[in-house]
């Protein structure tokens, strides 16, 4: 994962049908930038006014990814991804790749891991993180749940957090 500067790139956005509803991918010419279902909550936040439709070759291994996941694989591989945020939420962002496909962890033992490093790390704090996520499926915010294991805040709804974490364990929607 690339951390990206705060300034300005050409960002064009393609569209992916997906079993669980339609999905709008954004990048510039190395990276995708975001990824988003589609009237999900923080939606398009890091798109541009001048962002445009198109097609870069980036979307190409995001397609190949996506392709892969919702065929019930393990996909093997992660697109070239560059996102912008703070120190805190580029951590939390960094720690959901980590999460093995097919687990989970609760906000408070993901907020004890980034502990050291921003001591201490509040499962609020890690949570707000996890919900501003713009690359959503890539980056597993959907592995993520209460302390007493129930399904809580996925900014693509609840419903879709159960089916995705369902096709993890089974293979299958």
């Amino acid at each position: 994962m690339q951390i990206c500067p705060d300034v300005a790139f050409a960002i064009k956005t393609c569209h992916y049908t997906s079993p669980l509803g339609g999905l709008t991918l954004a990048g510039t010419e190395h990276a995708l930038t975001g990824l988003w279902f589609d009237g999900q909550a923080h939606f398009g936040a890091t798109l541009t006014a001048s962002c445009e439709e198109g097609w870069l070759p980036v979307f190409d291994d995001a397609f190949r990814w996506l392709d892969s996941y919702f065929g019930g694989y393990v996909p093997g591989f992660t697109p070239q991804l560059c996102l912008s945020g703070t120190p805190f939420r580029q951590a939390v962002w960094q720690a959901l790749l980590d999460i093995p496909y097919g687990e989970t962890i609760s906000y408070g033992a993901l907020a004890a891991k980034l502990g050291p490093r921003f001591s201490p790390a509040s499962p609020r704090a890690v949570g707000g993180a996890v919900g501003h996520n713009p690359i959503s499926l890539i980056i597993p915010c959907h592995r993520v749940l209460g302390a007493d294991g129930r399904l809580t805040g996925y900014a693509a709804g609840l419903d879709r957090k159960a089916r995705l974490l369902q096709l993890e364990r089974t293979g299958s929607l």
